[in-house]
Order: structure tokens, then C-alpha cells, then sequence
């Protein structure tokens, strides 16, 4: 199944949801209707009881160069209202993207500025190749990287966002994968493919609840005091699922040395 959204390409292939940025001539830059029409995108996939994990990927030889000139340019005559209510379509963006319940992954090549860095920060998974160049250009422009900013930080961290953030300076495949925005390096788009499919295989493999339960549970704990409330809810996290319909599957699996259902119903 396959839907054309303008800049957006969106293809279901078995569990797999894919979802390609497909503006190359523009470098897939940012502006209000890419905005809105991967928003819908991504609601699509959370909605399809076919796809188990979501790919977002790029067209072109970038991943996505930031905001697009014409639309800084019309934003610039906005008023205030005008204005937060555009930011907050982007908002609404990163955090449908960051909130999905199911398994998402980064495919990055090429640049990764602005808005682009906030989607890999989304993302549970990012593989990049080793040419792909990062930036956080926001105040060079006078502006911030504000919207992005839970997710970013989140992703590299406090310290590093205080460097990269201030100095918008350009970095690195190496320095992306130091600070943990990517995951894995290739050398190039085959090899980068190669090691999405294993990441697909190892997600396929996996009880399709427990991933939503796991995704939950790293939002509930991330950040948080470990107290008496944190302990009873992940003792009580635990309890819910060990009865779930997947989690009496997946042990009765377990036990008898067999596959459990939902690999079966997935992959060949």
C-alpha cells in the first residue's frame, strides 16, 4: 500500500511502515505543508494493524536541511498569534513522531540540521551513514532550536546541547554517534540498509505489546526519583503484562521451545 502526500511518500511493505521525506530538490527542507502532511503520515502508520515498526527515511542526498527559505520568509511576516500557532504544528509534529507506540527508526544520510536533528531525536533507533553532517543552526538566524529541544537534549544530553545549540557549529557522523544521536555508523546506504533489516528482524522478533509496554515504561522512568510510587508502578507494569494475552504467549513459547505467535504471523 503506498500514499503520496506531497513531500511525503508513505508505503506499508508486510509489518514494515515506511515513510520517506521525498523533496530532494529542496533537501526535504521543513516548511508548513511537509509539516502537517508527515504528521498525517505518522498517525496512519500508529493507526495500521499491519505495521510493527515505522522507517523514516529521506529521498536525495539529504535527510533533511532544515527550514525551507519561502517558509521562513512568509513566517517572518507572521504576528505572534500566527506564529506560536505554526510552531505549535511543528510541536504537534516531533511529539506525534516521539509518542508513536510503535518501534521507529532513523534512516540518515547526507545533511541534518534544525528540524531534521528534532526527527532522529524522536526516533527510538537512528542509523546514519558516516558522511552525514549535523547542526543546530537556530541562532545563527537569530532564532532557537526550541520545539526540538525536549527531544534533542534528551538525546545528547545537557552538556553537549550547550555547546551545539550555542555555537550552531556543523558536526559529524563520528560526533552524532558519540553523543548517542545515532545508534550505528555504515559506511554507506547498502550497508546502512543491511543493518536496519537486522534492527527489523530483532524488533519483528519481539511481542508487539511488550514494545508498546517498553516504550511506555522508558517514558515513566526516564528522569524520575526512584521512590516508593516509581517501584509500585513498574512492579505493577510488570504484573499487567505477565497476564497479558502476548506475556502468557510468549512464556508458554518459552517453555515449549517453539516459536511464539506473533513471529509466525509476521515473518516467513
Amino acid at each position: 500500500m503506498n500514499h503520496d502526500l506531497s513531500n511525503i511518500l508513505s508505503e506499508i511493505d508486510g509489518s514494515l511502515g515506511i515513510i520517506t521525506l521525498n523533496n530532494p530538490d529542496k533537501h526535504n527542507a521543513f516548511d508548513d505543508t511537509l509539516i502537517v502532511d508527515l504528521t498525517a503520515a505518522l498517525k496512519a502508520m500508529e493507526q495500521s494493524l499491519d505495521v510493527r515498526v515505522v522507517i523514516l527515511s529521506a529521498a536525495g542526498k539529504s535527510f533533511s536541511a532544515g527550514a525551507d527559505l519561502n517558509w521562513m520568509k512568509r513566517i517572518a511576516s507572521y504576528s505572534p498569534e500566527e506564529n506560536f500557532r505554526d510552531a505549535m504544528g511543528l510541536g504537534t509534529l516531533m511529539r506525534t513522531l516521539h509518542d508513536l507506540t510503535k518501534p521507529t527508526i532513523a534512516r540518515v544520510q547526507g545533511a541534518a540540521y534544525g528540524g531534521g536533528v528534532g526527527l532522529i531525536a524522536c526516533c527510538d533507533i537512528a542509523v546514519g551513514t558516516q558522511d552525514a553532517a549535523f547542526s543546530l543552526s537556530e541562532v545563527k538566524l537569530g532564532l532557537i532550536p526550541a520545539v526540538i529541544s525536549p527531544y534533542v537534549i534528551a538525546a545528547i544530553g545537557e552538556r553537549a546541547a550547550h555547546r551545539y545549540f550555542l555555537t550552531a557549529e556543523k558536526f559529524a557522523a563520528s560526533e552524532a554517534y558519540r553523543l548517542g544521536l545515532l545508534h550505528e555508523l555504515a559506511p554507506d546506504d547498502d550497508t546502512m540498509d543491511d543493518i536496519i533489516n537486522e534492527l527489523c528482524g530483532a524488533l519483528l522478533a519481539a511481542s508487539p505489546n511488550a514494545l508498546k509496554e517498553a516504550k511506555s515504561l522508558i517514558a515513566a522512568v526516564a528522569n524520575h526519583a526512584i521512590n516508593d510510587a516509581l517501584v509500585a508502578d513498574t512492579a505493577e507494569r510488570i504484573a499487567r503484562v505477565r497476564v497479558s494475552t502476548e506475556g502468557r504467549e510468549g512464556l508458554a513459547a518459552f517453555l515449549e521451545k517453539r516459536k511464539p505467535a506473533w513471529i509466525k504471523a509476521s515473518l516467513p
